[in-house]
């Protein structure tokens, strides 16, 4: 694979911010991390808001990472949704200018399901019903390509870079509109033997084709679930504990006690990554880098780290780590394996 990447979350906001501990500072460092020690040469930066995105993509590309520019606003209309993408594609034409053939636009992330107006439902919780019906009926994603017909032109108009879109596995997408495929495609094992073949179609445009998301969380089990795992997280302590009044005093739970298991989560990594080598795909970026608000918990009734996909585990109340005394994470066996691969490789 020539892309060895990983997903950086600098911002993504679904009522809360997902990186409420980010500062300029923490992103230089840990960006640092991914290109010294976990040995990628290419992230995948994902951010709602445009400066902060974009500072982000600057510290990366000073770290001679090539660059995934992925502005992600959702739960909006399409026509809010396209210009926040005309907002973001000059921004990244600024950085373009100045590094070229390091970055890509990526218009958009699972937009079926991230942003309203595809299918029915102002929610993502009330849209997945009628994704999963438009998924039994064969639907023809025309509404879908319609409005990423008018995002290319108009992510165009701004930015001359090569231009792709993260798509749900079974988006009927209309890939003439892209430079480079990208897909967020999962490994389980139910599709197992399956796995391959539904990338072989997009092998056989001649386009690159990148796998812009994959992963497993770190608990027994991670393997059968994919991308969508059981939520796990119980709501009342973990509302409690987000409210400024009541956080310090409530740490969230757990609603089960998960087996925790750092050795599977490796191990799937790797052998997804594997097979995506020998399949001929161009790259991947393996998700996540870090996910602070699922932290992990020696007491396995407050480990929510055991749920998540991060290759570190996070530490809350000021906890550091002993591997990188100056990060509130520790890696985990996942960090480690995948650095080994990407060094290798």
């Amino acid at each position: 694979m020539r892309l060895k990447g990983v997903v950086y979350d600098a911002g993504c906001v679904t009522g809360v911010t997902w990186r409420p501990d980010y500062t300029p500072e923490l992103a230089r460092r840990e960006l640092e991390l991914i290109k010294t020690d976990l040995h990628c040469n290419a992230v995948r930066i994902r951010a709602r808001d445009t400066g902060r995105l974009a500072a982000a993509a600057e510290i990366a590309l000073r770290q001679d990472l090539e660059v995934w520019f992925c502005p992600e606003l959702w739960d909006k209309s399409p026509d809010t949704t396209l210009r926040h993408l005309e907002r973001a594609a000059a921004a990244a034409e600024e950085l373009r200018a100045r590094w070229p053939e390091r970055l890509v636009f990526c218009a958009g992330n699972e937009l079926t399901l991230f942003m309203r107006g595809i299918v029915q439902g102002r929610s993502r919780s009330r849209r997945i019903p009628a994704i999963r019906e438009a998924i039994k009926s064969g639907a023809d994603y025309r509404e879908l390509n319609a409005f990423l017909a008018r995002a290319s032109a108009a992510v165009r108009e701004e930015f001359h870079g090569p231009v792709s879109y993260a798509s749900l596995p079974f988006e009927r997408v209309d890939w003439d509109l892209f430079d480079i495929i990208g897909v967020n495609h999962y490994w389980t094992v139910p599709v197992k033997d399956r796995y391959l073949q539904t990338l072989e179609p997009l092998l056989g445009t001649g386009k690159p084709v990148v796998v812009t998301e994959l992963g497993f969380c770190t608990c027994t089990g991670a393997d059968q679930f994919g991308s969508v795992p059981p939520d796990n997280i119980d709501p009342v302590s973990y509302t409690l504990h987000m409210l400024p009044l009541t956080g310090r005093f409530v740490r969230p739970r757990v609603k089960a006690v998960q087996e925790r298991n750092e050795d599977l989560q490796a191990a799937s990594l790797l052998r997804q990554l594997e097979l995506l080598d020998s399949a001929g795909v161009d790259g991947a970026f393996v998700y996540t880098f870090t996910a602070p608000l699922m932290p992990y918990g020696d007491d396995p009734e407050h480990d929510l780290d055991a749920n998540s996909f991060s290759l570190v585990k996070p530490f809350s109340g000021g906890r550091h780590g002993t591997t990188y005394p100056d990060m509130a994470w520790e890696p985990k066996e996942s960090f480690t394996a995948i650095a080994d691969y990407y060094a290798t490789r």
